[in-house]
């Protein structure tokens, strides 16, 4: 039998233990409250725990574990850990109880267990000692405690050489005597407790404040933003309660997530490369200026010395971490790339779900061929959140199976755009380009112009609103698809591109695009001018991309890696 129970406490006055130790019974009564204050609290915890059959769900969970996975390996894992060492919890008590209390061994011959005891003829047993093993992982300091005789005996064992026997025997003694202190037993405060510099008050405020302010930033930051999680956590409940498969509902949440997190994580990638390339001073390798490495030691030095300033910047990064989703949310962080609501408001009204094809689908696709359809199409304008405002140059290259039932989408981008990082732009990885591919399917059942579309764990409907035809060679050169994914009633995303078979469109066409789908309803759902992004375009007669950096990414590699990523994902999908 196995099992722990957490204790949530805190936080406590600074140095209230030490406090309580030195100062005058006449003046420690606030003290005196506080650790029993602590008492109370860890006893109501206990009780909730147990009435919660904490111990036997404790117990389950970790004979579960045992049995589906090598406890010992990560015991060990846990143990190389070098931000804790293995050091889960600062503290760690184990009580077993009162000695006299205990269920003795069942005997031969016995009916019933009896109670342990400590009188055996003209044998005595004074004290029981004992301790649990947490020698690979487990606390920094743990007690292990039982009472016998009426008395309370503690077997000491902290993490040793993780801190040095003299800290360690300093401890003990001090928790012994806070122990002898409150309980009446020894007065230790007969000396006139003093601060030292190092206790001031003062001093242990000002080391809080970065830690403080973070917090504090963070707060605001995100709770600009209430209103936006308040829906999203809304719908995502109404769409849970609506959609009958777990799996289903699961694998569209997911998909929100992936593209919701990727946003916010590019964006200091694209920051600190411009601060990279935008450095000044001599260049090392003709790759790194000097003063950026310096300034990256010296930062990094700073954040490791000081677990305030640590903690502050975790808590930063946090926090802006999660106001850039709800700026997302709440449609602030750009209508075209980042918005992230479900079933999203347009005008002030709440859109909800997505539309049927004929509600959208337009008279230019009577008599719509597919097999013209196919071929390479460059985007001008999207409004879709699974895309970065900072790529440019995308195009849609569209191919159908021999069979004509399906279709493959190669999906190239290159980024990030000259106008995103200025200075950085020509550096990237995948300056030159890259590429994914999504799959799909061609339904029989289904009007001409819906294909069944495929990526990231989920399908969903690609509508292909509106085309144009060249009145010269009756081909199509202008396009707008529309995919819209529902699940339980909500609308989990939208995307809508504007597609030409020139690199480059007038204001007149644009216009006239856009007229075209607000004809169509579409604007509800993100196609007015103000909720679209144009895609960054170079010429394209413009050379490849050549210099340092481009050099490197060869030399280790990475452009054989990419293709190599491109192809299985292409292979993987046919």
């Amino acid at each position: 039998m196995a099992g722990s129970h957490d204790l949530m406490l805190g936080p406590l006055p600074d140095r209230s233990g030490q406090r309580l130790r030195n100062t005058p019974p006449s003046s420690a009564k606030s003290l005196e409250n506080d650790f029993w204050d602590l008492v109370k609290e860890s006893k109501r915890q206990t009780l909730d725990f147990i009435a919660s059959d904490g111990p036997q769900e404790a117990t389950r969970v970790f004979d579960f574990a045992m049995t589906i996975s090598d406890m010992n390996n990560l015991v060990y894992l846990s143990a190389q850990s070098k931000e804790s060492l293995g050091r889960a919890y600062s503290a760690g008590i184990v009580n077993a109880g009162v000695f006299e209390r205990q269920k003795a061994v069942l005997r031969n011959g016995d009916e019933e267990r009896d109670l342990l005891k400590t009188q055996h003829g003209r044998f005595n047993i004074e004290d029981v000692y004992y301790a649990t093993s947490h020698a690979r992982s487990g606390c920094l300091y743990q007690a292990s405690c039982l009472t016998v005789n009426n008395e309370l005996k503690c077997t000491f064992h902290p993490a040793d050489p993780i801190v040095d026997a003299e800290t360690n025997s300093v401890f003990a003694d001090s928790f012994v005597e806070l122990l002898e202190t409150i309980s009446g037993q020894i007065d230790h405060r007969s000396k006139e407790y003093e601060t030292s510099p190092s206790e001031q008050p003062l001093l242990s405020q000002l080391k809080k404040f970065p830690t403080l302010a973070a917090t504090a930033f963070s707060v605001i930051g995100v709770g600009m933003h209430a209103n936006g999680f308040t829906n999203f956590i809304a719908s995502v409940l109404e769409m849970k309660e609506n959609v009958a498969d777990p799996s289903d509902f699961w694998a569209a949440l997911n998909f929100w997530i992936f593209f919701a997190v990727g946003h916010p994580i590019l964006e200091p990638i694209l920051w600190i490369s411009d601060v990279l390339h935008g450095t000044p001073g001599p260049i090392i390798g003709g790759l790194v200026p000097a003063l950026f490495l310096l300034g990256n030691i010296a930062a990094i030095s700073v954040i490791s010395a000081s677990k305030e300033i640590r903690n502050a910047v975790n808590i930063l990064a946090l926090g802006a971490f999660f106001s850039y989703v709800g700026a997302g949310l709440d449609g602030q962080a750009g209508l075209g790339d980042y918005n992230l609501a479900l079933d999203d408001q347009y005008k002030g009204a709440v859109v909800k779900g997505c539309p049927t094809y004929e509600e959208v689908r337009q008279p230019s696709m009577d008599n719509f061929d597919i097999n013209k359809y196919p071929g390479l199409w460059y985007e001008i304008k999207f409004h879709d959140w699974t895309q970065f405002k900072e790529v440019y140059d995308t195009t849609l290259d569209i191919k159908l199976t021999p069979d004509g039932k399906g279709w493959i989408d190669d999906f190239a981008v290159k980024g990030p755009a000259p106008d995103s990082a200025p200075l950085s732009w020509d550096k990237s990885p995948v300056a030159n380009g890259a590429h994914y591919f999504l799959f799909g399917r061609i339904d029989e059942n289904d009007p001409p112009g819906v294909l069944r579309e495929k990526g990231f764990g989920v399908e969903f409907p690609n509508y292909i609103v509106d085309v144009k035809e060249d009145p010269e060679t009756g081909e199509y050169k202008e396009a707008i698809q529309f995919q819209c994914l529902e699940r339980g009633g909500v609308r989990v995303f939208e995307g809508i591109n504007f597609m030409s078979r020139n690199p480059t469109m007038t204001n007149e066409e644009l216009d006239a695009m856009h007229k075209r789908a607000e004809k169509a309803g579409m604007y509800s759902y993100g196609a007015s001018p103000e909720q679209m992004h144009s895609v960054a375009r170079r010429p394209v007669s413009a050379p490849e991309i050549d210099n340092n950096w481009q050099a490197m990414w060869r030399a280790i590699g990475v452009d054989q890696l990419l293709e190599l990523v491109t192809k299985s994902i292409e292979d993987g999908g046919r």
